[in-house]
């Protein structure tokens, strides 16, 4: 690992790679793909070459995780789930290196806990759907995140390792906020109105970019308290910062921008618990900055869009008319899979058996975005079980193990996550396995002293 002197040198040259590799892939997006398999080739020789020693399994797994969504969005990526199947498989290198916990137990039992479904589902699956594309698609997130609770739980890393981790996550994420800086670069000529807005969002999905784009702003933000106090890096993180904060606003879409302030808090509550009074007094000159950037940039958004994100984050429509429901239709769809559960408690109705049971009794085809309720619906008993494993045994495993500073941040964005754009991505699965790790502080050498010789 570095030494922390040449973290600054390091840092530095690798945002300045990203932000070229951002501007490159709008000039020439062909560059997309060299980019990825690059990354996947260097991780991949990295891991095996040290045989997974200093965790570059993992540190691979945050890289894909954090350019899934600009792999995509790019046509980089060779399948749509290539990003989840590209942590599962780093994860897997990882755990044939250097196995897993024997505190892993509960994540084994949810593995299996899916496997009822998808024979249920083969049992019962209607015609009209392809059996193997609506279960790989259904159950490749839920099975991504056992695998990264397999291979995170109780695993050691110190606070350089997770600090790696965190820039693996945040560096492609800056790379995709720079080329949709030049991707879309007068918003106003992109404005339809108050809904998630596509051409904003790099022509891709809205809820995705913004749950990425989220996720690299809380990372910026645990920088600015985290990162060696050196101005120029400090003074760069919050311009990253309030770049990527406007990306995420002006896709209209609430969810992703919401969690990353929802976790940043988190962050804030539980870091300004442990530090001394030194460490407080400096860190409330970097809240105050960080709230005059963010009030700039909502101020900054607001112009560009013409006021109609205000009218979004207050739930009205172009004209200023307040939306009945908050919840854009989704309230609906969850109550769908709900019954769903309740007509078929014991074993759901399948995996990817969702979509063809809500057209049946609703006529809709959207998706609810809610992998809570999906899981009931799908899975019966088996999902509550699992579901129930996946919220207790963190907190559980919490009691005894109190050194991951950005426990709650981590949990809190993998729940926050799953219920407004469910694991279409692998973010909130890799991510609730980092919630899992547990963080060993080196000791400082101890001072020797020469005796005297009298």
């Amino acid at each position: 690992m570095l030494p922390l002197n040449k973290i600054k040198g390091t840092y530095l040259t690798l945002i300045l790679i990203h932000i070229s590799i951002g501007f490159g892939v709008f000039v020439v997006q062909s560059i997309a793909q060299l980019y990825f398999i690059i990354s996947v080739v260097f991780f991949l020789y990295l891991t095996i070459k040290n045989s997974n020693k200093n965790n570059e399994a993992l540190l691979a797994a945050a890289y894909i995780t954090g350019g899934e969504v600009f792999f995509r969005m790019t046509g980089a990526s060779f399948a749509h789930e290539t990003g989840k199947y590209g942590v599962i498989g780093f994860l897997l290198i990882g755990l044939f290196f250097r196995g897993t916990s024997r505190k892993s137990g509960m994540y084994w039992l949810y593995i299996f806990l899916l496997i009822p479904g998808i024979v249920f589902s083969a049992l019962n699956f209607g015609y009209e759907l392809d059996f193997r594309r609506e279960v790989f698609f259904s159950l490749s997130g839920p099975i991504c995140l056992g695998i990264a609770a397999l291979y995170c739980v109780d695993r050691k890393v110190n606070l350089k390792e997770l600090q790696y981790i965190c820039w693996c996550l945040m560096m492609p994420v800056i790379t995709m906020g720079v080329y949709l800086y030049f991707y879309t670069p007068d918003t106003r000529d992109a404005l339809s109105g108050t809904s998630s807005n596509f051409a904003t969002s790099g022509g891709f999905g809205p809820n995705q970019v913004a749950t990425a784009l989220g996720l690299g702003m809380f990372l910026l933000f645990v920088q600015l308290f985290t990162q060696p106090k050196q101005r120029l890096i400090f003074f760069l993180n919050l311009g990253l910062l309030s770049l990527l904060s406007y990306r995420a606003i002006v896709t209209f879409s609430r969810g992703g921008v919401l969690t990353a302030l929802i976790v940043s808090v988190l962050f804030l509550i539980f870091y300004y618990g442990k530090v001394n009074e030194k460490v407080k007094q400096r860190s409330l000159v970097v809240i105050v900055l960080i709230a005059v950037v963010g009030s700039l940039t909502w101020s900054l958004t607001s112009v560009r869009t013409e006021g109609l994100i205000d009218k979004r984050y207050a739930n009205k429509d172009a004209a200023g008319r307040i939306k009945e429901d908050v919840s854009t239709g989704r309230g609906e769809l969850i109550s769908s899979e709900l019954e769903a559960f309740i007509e078929n408690p014991v074993t759901g109705i399948g995996v990817g058996k969702i979509k063809e049971y809500r057209i049946q009794k609703t006529g809709i085809e959207a998706a609810s975005h809610n992998e809570l309720s999906r899981l009931l619906s799908e899975h019966g008993i088996a999902g509550l079980i699992a579901l129930i494993i996946l919220i207790l045994y963190p907190l559980f495993h919490r009691v005894k193990n109190r050194k991951n500073f950005l426990f709650f941040s981590f949990l809190g964005f993998w729940f926050l996550t799953i219920n407004h754009s469910s694991m279409r991505i692998a973010a909130p699965a890799l991510i609730y396995g980092l919630s899992l790790l547990d963080i060993v502080y080196e000791k400082k050498n101890p001072v020797h002293r020469k005796r005297l010789v009298q």
